[in-house]
Parts: structure tokens; C-alpha cells; sequence
């Protein structure tokens, strides 16, 4: 069992001992110290919360609710939501801050608390920093009895999220309900099931199917939306002769497609797509993490922009769009931020500008991945064993390949020719990441097998 403080916030799993799990305890303090530092600053004192359909779910909520009312702090209450809909109801709520419970891909026993600022955004390092400092002390001070805050709901917050969609410029409605597409939801027993629906009917999309569509927290399957983890969808839409298929992971922040034939079209082409889409209406930059695949940066280069990596990390990644005046950004892992609507990881834009995208390119889902370069990504992962020295771990490895060109903004990523591997801790589990990318799928799988070996022998 685990319990991980970061700077974006605080996850881990249910039962166990407090302070080694995501315990009663641990909510009460963590939720106090972000509370305790919002309720520092002078005037507003609301915030926005929501979850998605975790079995924990509610519980943490009450939790939560409780310990931010009891600091004065009045409460937003979302219901069952998705990450990006908390994220811009912070701002339609005009609130002074915001907590996702979820923990996005991790299975059925995780959960967490992520934090937002004002502007619907994932906290600064400084500001988690503090969070942390005041949960370590426990320096709450709780509001009299006649000054506590007060608890309220918010039932169209994924509404006002689904028409922003509908009327960001380049979702173009008409093309999408003129293309009659058939679409296979795998909605993994979250609140995908009832925010992509809502979105796709809305969208004028009347044929859709809905697996493991009850919203119980219970996931049908690991809830990362990994090849390994798509079989029944990719099934489904090859018996039921559909256009698409769609999976999205538990809090709807990341996205993935099936081709019409069953096949993935790639979890890190769906950035690379809708970017191309993007970019073919507005010139502009892009941004995606140093761990996503090169193709975005070829993409961008053909519509005379300029793509620019960063360390891996949403917070990372939209500090870089920033910096760089990015119109489209995100995450090989499915992520897509589109800054002019909110800086902050959606599929549900994601979805509504693919759809666009494939609706007026008049191409089947395999016809318009084949537009695209082939690149081969292996992704896999080593647990860390307690007490684990990193340090030791990378330096091993950095002078073994001490003659190739190493970048360590972020972890080790080492340069082979035309292939790359990237080496970092999880920001939110206790394992080490290791993606290699090349045009030959042996080859990508090769060179993360041997940096795996590496790996196990340094340790």
C-alpha cells in the first residue's frame, strides 16, 4: 500500500495505517493544509471540488467537504465530474481554488486529492511545496463555530463544459452530425459514461455504444487506456462495423481511439492528429513532454511551426505552452490542452475536434493515422523497491552511455541516432518509466529492454 506527497498533490491507497496510505487521517490533514493556505489570503474563500466514480469516491468527498467547511471555506460541490470540468468550474465559479478526487489511471484501491489555483490550474512547485511544509506541521487553525463555511451544488458545470466545446471556433457541429458516425464508448465504469455520451449527443452523433457503462468505480479492466487494456473495445467496434471507437481513462483527461478495423490508432497519435487538425487552421507552436513521440514535432514542422519539448509533467507541459505562445499542446500519453479554451489536459475537446477532423478530411480513422509518420513507442515500467537510491541508479547508466548526447532535464534521455529512451521516477506512483521510441518496433523494444537490464543491474 502506498501514500505519495508531490507538489501537484497527495494520492495513495484506501486502508491501511495513516501516514502510510491514503487514510482518513491523511485526507483530513492534506485537505487542511491546502485549505489553510488558501484561506491565508485575503477575501475570496470558495472552492470548487468534484470526483469521478471511484468506489472511495464519496467517502473522501465527505471528508473533504468537512474539513474545508470547518476552515471557513465555502464548497462548490461538483458531484461526479471530470478533472477538466472541475478545472474550468473553478473559473466559471470565479472560486479561489479547486480539488479533483481522483487518481486519474490507477486502478480501483487508489485515490487522491489534485489541486487546483484560482485559475483552474495544477498548483505551482512553490505552492505545493508550502502544502506539504503546513501538513507536515499541522499548522491549521479551524473557524469558530458561527464562521464556518458552506456547502452548495453545482449541476451544470458539465454543461456549461459541453457548450464551451460546442462553441470553441474549430468544432465545427454540422460537419460532425453530417458524418453519422458510429462510435463504441469504453467508458470503464467512470464518469466517462456520463460526460462523453452527453458530448457526442450533442455533437449530433446518434449511434453510440456504451461499455462498462455503470458508474461504480468497479473498473471492468485497468483503467489506463493502454493497448493491453483495449481489447474489448477494439472487439466491439470491429463486430459492430463502427467508425470509431473511444476510451477515455476514469477522470476523462486522457484520450485514445480504435480504428474502424479494430486496430489502436495509437494513444500517441491523438495529440499528433487533432494538433495537425489545429494547426492546419491557425499557424502556430506546440509542446508536448520529452517523453512523447516525434511526431508531433514533424507534424508541426510541415505547418511551418515551431515544437518545443518539456519536462514530463501537465504543470510542466502548460508552463512551456506559455512560454512559447503554444496553440495546441499536451501529452503522448493522450493528453490534449487547448489553451484558448482552458490549460488543462480534455478529452472531451479532444474528442470534438478528432471528430471534426475526421469528418471533414471525409477519411476512415485508419485512412487519415496513415497520413501520419510511423514511429514505434515501448513503454514500460520497473517497481521501486523501499529505499531506493536514484541517483546511484542514473548515474549508473550515465556512464554507460556516457558517448552518446544525455539530456537530464528530466530523469536521463539519451539520444541513439534516430531513437531515444527516456528514464524518470513517476511523479505518482513508486517506479521508474522507461519509453524508447524508433522508426522499427524491434528496435524501440530492443533499447527498452537493455536500458530495463540497466536498470535492474544498478539496483
Amino acid at each position: 500500500m502506498a501514500l505519495i506527497k508531490s507538489i501537484s498533490g497527495i494520492r495513495g491507497t484506501i486502508g491501511g495505517k495513516p501516514g502510510d496510505t491514503l487514510s482518513p487521517i491523511d485526507i483530513v490533514r492534506f485537505t487542511a493544509a491546502f485549505g489553510t493556505l488558501l484561506a491565508a489570503e485575503p477575501g475570496n474563500r470558495r472552492m470548487v471540488i468534484g470526483r469521478d466514480g471511484r468506489i472511495s469516491g464519496e467517502m473522501v468527498q465527505r471528508l473533504v467537504v468537512s474539513t474545508l467547511n470547518a476552515l471557513g471555506i465555502d464548497v462548490i460541490d461538483l458531484g461526479l465530474s471530470t478533472t477538466p470540468t472541475v478545472e474550468m468550474a473553478v473559473a466559471f465559479e470565479k472560486a479561489a481554488g479547486g480539488i479533483i478526487l481522483t487518481a486519474s489511471h490507477n486502478p480501483k484501491e487508489w485515490n487522491a486529492l489534485k489541486l487546483l489555483n484560482e485559475k483552474g490550474e495544477f498548483i505551482s512547485g512553490e505552492t505545493g511545496a508550502r502544502v506539504l511544509e503546513i501538513a507536515a506541521q499541522e499548522d491549521f487553525v479551524f473557524a469558530p463555530v458561527d464562521q464556518l463555511g458552506n456547502y452548495t451544488t453545482n449541476e451544470q458545470a458539465l454543461q456549461q463544459h459541453i457548450d464551451a466545446v460546442l462553441n470553441y471556433p474549430l468544432v465545427d457541429v454540422a460537419a460532425i452530425r453530417k458524418a453519422k458516425f458510429k462510435i463504441v464508448l469504453d467508458a470503464i465504469n467512470s464518469t466517462g459514461a456520463i460526460a462523453v455520451p452527453l458530448l457526442l449527443r450533442a455533437l449530433g452523433v446518434k449511434d453510440i455504444t456504451v461499455l462498462n457503462e455503470e458508474v461504480n468505480g468497479k473498473f471492468a479492466h485497468n483503467p489506463e487506456p493502454l493497448p493491453e487494456n483495449l481489447h474489448q473495445l477494439c472487439t466491439e467496434v470491429d463486430k459492430q462495423k463502427a467508425d470509431l471507437g473511444i476510451a477515455v481513462d476514469p477522470d476523462v483527461d486522457r484520450l485514445c481511439f480504435v480504428c474502424e478495423d479494430g486496430s489502436l490508432f495509437g494513444e500517441e497519435y491523438t495529440l499528433v492528429a487533432v494538433a495537425d487538425y489545429v494547426l492546419s487552421q491557425r499557424k502556430g507552436n506546440t509542446v508536448s513532454n520529452m517523453s512523447s513521440t516525434r511526431a508531433l514535432k514533424d507534424v508541426t514542422v510541415k505547418h511551418g511551426g515551431t515544437y518545443s519539448p518539456s519536462a514530463v509533467g501537465e504543470v510542466n507541459v502548460v508552463n512551456k505552452m506559455k512560454a512559447v505562445n503554444a496553440v495546441i499542446g499536451g501529452e503522448g500519453n493522450g493528453g490534449i490542452i487547448v489553451p484558448d479554451l482552458h490549460y488543462g489536459r480534455d478529452a472531451l475537446i479532444g474528442i470534438a475536434l478528432f471528430l471534426t477532423h475526421l469528418a471533414k478530411e471525409k477519411k476512415s480513422a485508419k485512412q487519415l493515422r496513415s497520413t501520419y509518420p510511423d514511429y514505434f513507442m515501448s513503454k514500460n515500467k520497473i517497481e521501486l523497491t523501499p529505499g531506493f537510491d536514484i541517483k546511484k541508479i542514473f548515474d549508473h547508466i550515465k556512464k554507460k552511455y556516457k558517448k552518446h548526447p544525455i539530456n537530464t532535464e528530466d530523469g536521463l534521455k539519451i539520444e541513439f541516432e534516430n531513437d531515444w529512451v527516456h528514464l524518470r521516477t513517476s511523479n505518482t506512483e513508486p517506479i521508474i518509466r522507461i519509453y524508447a521510441e524508433s522508426n522499427f518496433e524491434t528496435t524501440a523494444s530492443n533499447i527498452a529492454k537493455q536500458l530495463m537490464k540497466d536498470i535492474v543491474e544498478a539496483m
